[in-house]
């Protein structure tokens, strides 16, 4: 009976502690409901590619520069003007709720003081320090989720088998290539247990199969150290939270139901001297609007000067959004994707419960805006950031027809935003659309 009792209270003990773990093991969608919320980001690629301006890692490995010339970057890499905190007080006004740093590109060049690499801006540049530990701090202090790129290819370390495009190491070496891999796994427990990011942006995993680079054992891992710790979609093996489209903005929603679109403000990544295509900020900004009204986040990336300025281009661009986004605050971040095409010719959003539909206007109405196609009665119709009340009527509404009648806004031209201008239309329910091909009079 002793023995009894004791294997019963083992039993117990067991069970509590599972009960705990799955307690503190949060779901997917509590776990991805910062970054469903946050749909601003800005992506930041600083390393030595910005003293010659020129491609981060690529232009080596495509052979437009030696592997040499590239890394006499090094010597120029200062940071003498780096300012995490201005930084993240400039990223915070844009209304981005998190950021993503390059803490090491395909380079190998890490921007934090690693103890596991020689090649690091603390050992090999003037800057003389870790760059990434304080820009950690200065986005805490601010409220900015934290979020780290780090390559999981790396075209300088000895063990990593390809040198250039058409050039390898070695080959079929695949015990000396785990010996990388235990690099990517050491230098990433670094990452993790000093910054604690909120999310990982892993990139450069095309070049191995996610068997090779471990990539279950590394996800397994990484929500060991943080359990709510986010992976994007580029760690190998379909394991990521979500989809990242790059450059290109999605025409129809990514397959993910979390997503972001990435996207350099001009033609380049990190900072190059004779890159002056910048997007304007009304490009941006509409980018970002079908972003959203397709339920997914903008990173929107700035490349620093090597001694750690932000481009005059880069600052304004992120100035414009904050004066749009403190504006309109309501209709964007507590918002889920739109309704369907067709109903309005302008991108949509629907506020959480859904009994509120946002229209986006980056143009003038000739006369009155019309929604089709939409069941609800219509409570109350105003301008976002501006509270104007709008005028509204429905018109063609048959009594005995499902169908609904056409829906039509007056939009005086003193309420028009600069930019983009946003409508809220409070319906009565849930938005309920009308989908069907329409009704023909019955004869009796």
């Amino acid at each position: 009976m002793k023995n009894w009792n004791k294997a019963l209270l083992t039993t117990l003990l067991y069970c509590l502690a599972a009960t705990r773990l799955i307690a503190q093991t949060p779901t997917e969608d509590q776990k991805m409901e910062w970054f469903a919320d946050a749909k601003l980001g800005i992506f930041i690629h600083w390393g030595i590619y910005a003293v010659n301006g020129i491609d981060e890692s690529w232009s080596f490995f495509n052979d437009y520069i030696s592997y040499d010339d590239y890394m006499k970057q090094l010597d120029g890499f200062t940071a003498s003007n780096y300012n995490p905190e201005k930084w993240a007080q400039l990223i915070k006004s844009s209304g981005a709720k998190y950021a993503v740093i390059t803490a090491k590109h395909h380079d190998g060049v890490a921007l934090w003081d690693s103890k596991v690499s020689n090649l690091t801006v603390v050992k090999k540049t003037p800057a003389h320090k870790d760059l990434i530990a304080p820009f950690m701090k200065a986005l805490e202090k601010e409220g900015i989720k934290k979020g780290i790129y780090y390559s999981v290819l790396d075209w300088s370390h000895p063990d990593y088998d390809r040198k250039t495009r058409t050039q390898y190491r070695y080959k079929n070496d695949p015990e000396r290539f785990q010996k990388f891999v235990d690099f990517n796994f050491k230098q990433l427990e670094e990452l993790s247990l000093n910054f604690n990011p909120d999310l990982y942006w892993f990139d450069g995993d095309w070049e191995h199969k996610a068997e090779e680079w471990r990539s279950q054992e590394l996800k397994d891992q990484l929500l060991k150290w943080n359990p709510n710790v986010i992976v994007n979609s580029r760690i190998g093996g379909h394991l990521g939270d979500y989809d990242t489209p790059e450059q290109g903005v999605p025409v129809t929603k990514p397959n993910s139901n979390y997503w972001e679109l990435c996207l350099t403000m001009n033609n380049s990544w990190g900072y190059q001297h004779n890159d002056d295509n910048y997007k304007s900020p009304n490009e941006l900004l509409r980018i970002f609007v079908d972003c959203l009204h397709m339920g997914g986040n903008l990173l929107l990336d700035m490349g620093p000067k090597p001694d750690g300025t932000t481009p005059d281009e880069a600052v304004n661009i992120l100035e414009s959004f904050g004066r749009w986004t403190d504006k309109h605050a309501a209709a964007i971040y507590d918002t889920q994707a739109g309704i369907p095409e067709g109903h309005v010719y302008a991108p949509t959003t629907l506020s959480k419960d859904r009994k509120t539909l946002y229209i986006y206007l980056d143009y003038k109405v000739n006369e009155s805006l019309v929604i089709k196609g939409l069941k609800n009665k219509i409570n109350r119709v105003w301008v976002v950031g501006n509270g104007t009340k709008l005028d509204h009527r429905e018109v063609g509404k048959q009594y005995w027809s499902k169908v609904p009648g056409l829906k039509y806004i007056d939009i005086p031209d003193s309420v028009y935003d600069k930019d983009i201008t946003v409508i809220a239309v409070l319906l009565d329910d849930e938005v309920n659309l009308y989908r069907e091909k329409g009704q023909v009079i019955e004869s009796n």
